[in-house]
């Protein structure tokens, strides 16, 4: 019995210890198989990943000049499993130049996965980025003492000159919104905001490198995996060539000084832009650096604008640039010939609706009214053209045929450039109208004829008219890029888009104009050697009128196409016709005459009084940041959100499985690689590519967008 007891002792005493055996060889499995953690400790303690920046391409003018570069920056990264309890806080704080505070508040930060949800232990994260050389050096010298923390070298963008700052844009730190959008970025990375850095961002960036670095038992660094088997070398961005001609962009800026508006300078035969300026502009310097965040806010609440660029971005009444318009869709249909005489007493009158007009000679034909600007010739126009039954069953059926008109000239939707931030402008029809009135007639439309009303257009849409006259009826799609080294522009950027015109209606506007440069409102332009074809505004305005000028030259082989828009500026003789006729002598002739620079000073010393409102309050301030918060959040909120994660969790875990497949477990080369791949297919923005509307999308549209 004794020795049963024994026995049955025994058996219980080892099944105990086989169960705490199996417990811990589960234990053990779970702890250096299974578990995720673990084999990232493991992998972080035997490996490095580094990675490397490529280089992003450079910008240049048409004539090769440079105009945006690199310059070396240091980014100070952290990887938090081995800086924990091992740092002198005060001494590294000393190293830098910062407060204990600041330290403790960007550690915080990069382990808040609110704020940054890339983030691990185990791997580098941004502490502080875009170090200059000299500090830099100082650092580098101590970084010994520093365990857990690493230089990586970068490139951040520098601006030749202080010029073309709407178009060229800004590179800056990427947003919760940028990572989710596009996997190739990580909290810490750089990408265009604006401009050309934004639109070209995927040319421009280039693709990052990494290398594997073997670590010993301290963490020191004893050379590459493999000796660089699966490292990935960095792949620099595509250099690129704008349209741009930076002497020009130069004086146009000049010319701009102290005045709100737009210049917009086309090469007619390519469409590329030779000039956008957009007045008030800001030196794109000061928007890179540490003091990028404090120099966006204050021209943010500067009352003028700076940062909206009004060339592409601005919606104004064209005035009597539109004129133009009017007189090739009358032409072509019919409505006027050479011949069509119109009266004129100080302005159109009928009916008990009268619309002002200067003293010239009347009754007035089509070139001469062109010429010398009549508004009663183009409202006679218009109203016989919406009141013919014969060729247009219905008002609807006119004023429709109109509206396509001005469409098919490139008004009423974008055009297309190639640069973010591009509105339509406003052309109504039949549907608007009846929306607006009710009931209406030819006579409660009358003032579109003339650029004013519903009528708004963008500088860039007048620009696009003026290089479609040069043409004789055609234009092709603006666009600031001419060359992508390595690359190729959009085909879209070379096809040419037919107006629903005649060529011998251009023909007899085109006629109009050069009149108007001789003895009409543009006969005080300086052209020497060469003739213009141009057109003036004054657009009305609640204040004082807006300054326009449209045109060409020279007129038989037309080299640039401008158009001018001075807020408030009065006739278009007093600012458009001098600052158009300057800025084209300027490229044709590759300069000014003496006696035309000192014009050109004494335009630039002009400025423009504008009754801007007080600055904004502190209170409102705080309202407005709070607004970009809550904007900020909402973007981070985006409704695919959640669909786009899961499916990019389920890529990558799939990614992973056929990984262990074919790799062995412990190589962690192959998951480096999956991590800093590339994506393969990119992604389209969809915010600025818009197409040409239909009739019912532009009905949605309001008076003003």
């Amino acid at each position: 019995m004794k020795n049963f007891d024994l026995e049955k002792r025994r058996y219980v005493l080892s099944a105990i210890a086989s169960l705490i055996i199996v417990v811990y060889i589960i234990r053990l499995f779970s702890l250096q198989i299974a578990s995720d953690d673990y084999r990232k400790s493991a992998d972080s303690n035997a490996f490095l990943k580094k990675i490397e920046f490529p280089s992003r391409g450079t910008i240049t003018d048409r004539n090769g000049k440079l105009l945006v570069y690199n310059q070396p920056a240091y980014d100070i990264m952290v990887v938090m499993n081995e800086e924990a309890g091992r740092l002198d806080t005060m001494d590294f704080c000393n190293a830098l130049g910062i407060t204990k505070e600041f330290f403790k508040k960007r550690m915080a930060e990069i382990k808040d996965r609110s704020k940054n949800p890339g983030y691990s232990r185990f791997t580098q994260q941004l502490f502080m980025g875009q170090l200059p050389d000299k500090e830099f050096s100082a650092f580098q010298e101590k970084i010994f003492r520093f365990p857990g923390f690493y230089i990586q070298r970068r490139s951040i963008r520098q601006y030749k000159e202080p010029l073309a700052a709407h178009l060229l844009g800004d590179v800056a730190e990427v947003s919760q919104g940028d990572i989710e959008e596009d996997d190739y970025y990580q909290p810490g990375d750089y990408i265009g905001k604006q401009g050309i850095e934004r639109q070209y961002e995927k040319d421009l960036r280039g693709r990052k490198g990494v290398q594997i670095l073997l670590r010993d038992a301290r963490g020191r660094i004893k050379g590459r995996y493999k000796n660089g088997q699966f490292d990935q070398k960095p792949l620099p961005g595509k250099d690129i060539q704008l349209g741009l001609d930076a002497e020009l962009q130069k004086l146009g800026e000049r010319l701009m000084e102290g005045k709100l508006g737009a210049i917009v300078a086309i090469e007619p035969k390519t469409g590329q832009i030779l000039a956008m300026v957009s007045s008030p502009t800001f030196d794109p310097r000061t928007m890179i650096g540490k003091l990028r965040g404090k120099n966006q806010a204050q021209l943010t609440l500067d009352p003028a604008k700076p940062l909206i660029n009004r060339a592409i971005g601005g919606q104004y009444p064209p005035g009597s640039t539109f004129k133009t318009t009017q007189a090739v869709t009358f032409y072509t249909e019919g409505i006027v010939s050479d011949s069509t005489r119109y009266p004129c007493a100080h302005g159109f009158s009928f009916k008990g609706l009268h619309v002002g007009c200067h003293s010239h000679a009347a009754p007035i034909s089509l070139i001469p009214a062109i010429s010398t600007s009549c508004n009663s010739y183009f409202c006679w126009g218009l109203y016989y053209m919406l009141s013919n039954r014969k060729k247009y069953p219905t008002l609807d059926d006119a004023m429709n045929e109109w509206r396509d008109y001005m469409v098919s000239q490139g008004f009423g939707y974008k055009l297309g450039i190639d640069l973010p931030g591009e509105r339509r402008g406003m052309i109504p029809n039949a549907l608007f109208y009846d929306n607006a009135f009710g009931r209406w007639n030819p006579l409660s439309v009358i003032s579109i004829s003339i650029g004013q009303g519903e009528v708004n257009a963008t500088p860039l849409q007048i620009a696009n008219l003026g290089a479609t006259i040069a043409n004789r009826g055609y234009y092709i799609t603006p666009h600031v890029v001419r060359h992508i080294k390595g690359g190729r522009i959009d085909p879209k950027y070379l096809e040419r888009h037919q107006t629903k015109g005649s060529h011998q209606a251009y023909e007899e506007v085109v006629k109009g104009m050069v009149s108007s440069g001789i003895r009409g409102t543009c006969a005080h332009a300086v052209h020497p050697g060469y003739t213009i074809a141009g057109k003036t505004g004054t657009a009305q305005n609640r204040g004082k009128d807006h300054s326009v000028f449209m045109g060409f030259a020279p007129v038989d082989t037309p080299k640039i196409a401008i158009a001018v828009y001075v807020e408030n500026g009065g006739w278009g003789a007093v600012y458009g016709v001098p600052i158009g006729s300057l800025m084209m002598e300027q490229y044709i002739n590759g300069k000014l005459t003496e006696a035309d620079a000192k014009k050109a000073a004494v335009i630039q010393s002009r400025h423009i009084s504008y009754p801007f409102k007080s600055p904004m309050s502190r209170a409102d301030s705080l309202r407005l940041d709070s607004l970009k918060r809550i904007n900020a959040i909402k973007d981070s909120l985006k409704v695919e959100r959640d669909k786009q994660r899961k499916k990019l969790e389920e890529d990558k875990e799939r990614k992973q499985q056929d990984s262990k497949k074919e790799q062995p477990q412990n190589d962690p080369a192959i998951r480096v690689e999956n991590e800093i791949k590339p994506q393969s297919e990119e992604r389209r923005r969809d915010d600025d590519k818009d197409h040409k509307p239909s009739r019912k999308e532009n009905d949605k549209e309001s008076k003003k967008e």
